[in-house]
């Protein structure tokens, strides 16, 4: 597995991206409402990112088509931005990269659309708690297992179900690198994390059971009992100074 490690400049200059998609991201949660389409928020984060002299990063990104993935209710990830219209009751996961002087960050979340049932909120509440609860683990010496196991633990005694097809991976100059970053695993197991190393921590939860499916599209991926799954997502710088969130929509 052929890790690239950064230099402290090049983590500053993920950084810099990563602070064009905080305030990417600040302008989608205050624009998602029910009565807005999820290619609305497509437009509109695609037209700030490229106003801050950034690319989006997803567009063409192996064929996909939009700036973002919006992902509503069961979809777990990768849904195409389009004609779907929010709806009170709704959630959507929203999950946004930007890439500045070739350098990436991503990140991602889940917003409720007005009020939501208690056990949704639970799990949008609990999942965001497991990526909070996994940062202090990105430090050089410990093991991705150990980044995996903070997460998993939370989300199991919360009793939810984590998606296991689907990991975190490494960011650098491309969006998906070495090493792929589970959201399980046991402490002191998997790959050691060294200074320099940066990686995309991104736990996936659904309420019911923990399977998948791909849909009709080629791209987005659904909980396969229909039940409502959450995304939550930080770039991660691992340091000699400790773990630095380069993506911080919410202060760890």
């Amino acid at each position: 597995m052929a890790i690239i490690k950064k230099t402290p400049q090049e983590i500053d200059r993920m950084a810099a991206a990563g602070d064009v998609l905080v305030k990417a991201m600040n302008l989608l949660k205050g624009k998602v409402r029910a009565g807005i389409t999820t290619g609305e928020l497509d437009e509109a984060a695609e037209r700030f990112i490229r106003s801050q002299g950034c690319e989006p990063t997803f567009k063409g990104y192996q064929g996909f088509p939009g700036s973002i993935c919006a992902s509503p209710n069961s979809m777990v990830v990768h849904g195409i931005p389009g004609k779907y219209k929010l709806q009170r009751g709704d959630i959507l996961s929203v999950d946004v990269g930007a890439t500045k002087d070739g350098w990436v960050a991503d990140a991602a979340f889940t917003l409720p659309v007005g009020p939501i049932d208690p056990v949704t909120q639970k799990l949008l509440d609990v999942t965001e708690q497991s990526l909070i609860l996994a940062v202090p683990e990105c430090i050089p010496g410990n093991h991705l297992g150990n980044v995996g196991y903070a997460v998993q633990r939370y989300v199991e005694e919360n009793g939810f179900s984590i998606v296991r097809e689907l990991v975190g991976h490494g960011v650098g100059r491309d969006m998906h690198e070495d090493p792929q970053v589970p959201n399980y695993g046991k402490p002191g197991h998997g790959r050691k994390l060294e200074a320099g190393m940066v990686i995309a921590v991104e736990p996936m939860v659904i309420v019911g059971k923990p399977g998948v499916v791909m849909g009709d599209d080629g791209w987005s991926i659904y909980a396969t009992d229909g039940t409502p799954a959450a995304h939550f997502e930080f770039t991660i710088a691992v340091t000699e100074e400790g773990p630095r969130v380069l993506t911080p929509w919410r202060e760890s």
